[in-house]
């Protein structure tokens, strides 16, 4: 009792977080996407006019599993250094920053609530930057494992926006809604 732990007890922690959390992250992030049928798999989605700069639909699934994968492994960091200052606030703030980014696809995807989902990614990225202020104070790595988080958010930012913009009748859309006018 009240020993120092050796760096590879240290080590082994880290592993042993990691080995939980980021498959859980990343599950929570697929599990996400799949409920609210998010991407080119969803009519509503398909309907939309898209910016210019909007990527293959192939993008997404690659660019969300390894920013999932980051994120895990930064939280495994922060959880695994136990008795550093801010350490609670910062899982916190990614508990927070978390529901935040699994509600977006629904809210989008599913409700087809265009600006509200700009709004909610907004928040989010907000959120994420002082993730990453407090990660980045505990540890600096855990910080940088963030930033493509952040970068891929403020992207996601501009296309939602552009969506917004492109789509002013966008709720409309939605497959089952469809407005019909009966003549009397």
């Amino acid at each position: 009792m009240g020993q120092i732990a050796s760096q590879s007890q240290l080590r082994m922690g880290l592993i042993r977080w990691a080995i939980v959390l980021v498959p859980l992250v990343l599950m929570l992030g697929i599990g996400s996407g799949w409920l609210s049928n998010s991407g080119y798999r969803n009519p509503w989605f398909v309907a939309l006019a898209k910016p210019a700069f909007m990527p293959p639909g192939w993008a997404f699934p690659v660019a969300w599993t390894i920013l999932y994968v980051l994120m895990g492994f930064a939280l495994a960091l922060i959880v695994a250094a136990r008795g550093a200052r801010g350490r609670e606030v910062a899982i916190a703030l990614f508990a927070v920053q978390l529901l935040l980014n699994l509600a977006w696809s629904p809210l989008f995807f599913a409700a087809h609530q265009v600006t509200a989902a700009l709004a909610l990614i907004a928040i989010l990225t907000l959120v994420v930057t002082v993730t990453i202020w407090r990660f980045w104070r505990i540890r600096p790595v855990a910080g940088l494992l963030l930033l493509p988080y952040l970068g891929w958010l403020i992207f996601a930012s501009a296309l939602n926006y552009e969506v917004m913009r492109l789509n002013p009748d966008a709720e409309s859309l939605a497959p089952g809604r469809a407005r019909t006018q009966i003549s009397l």
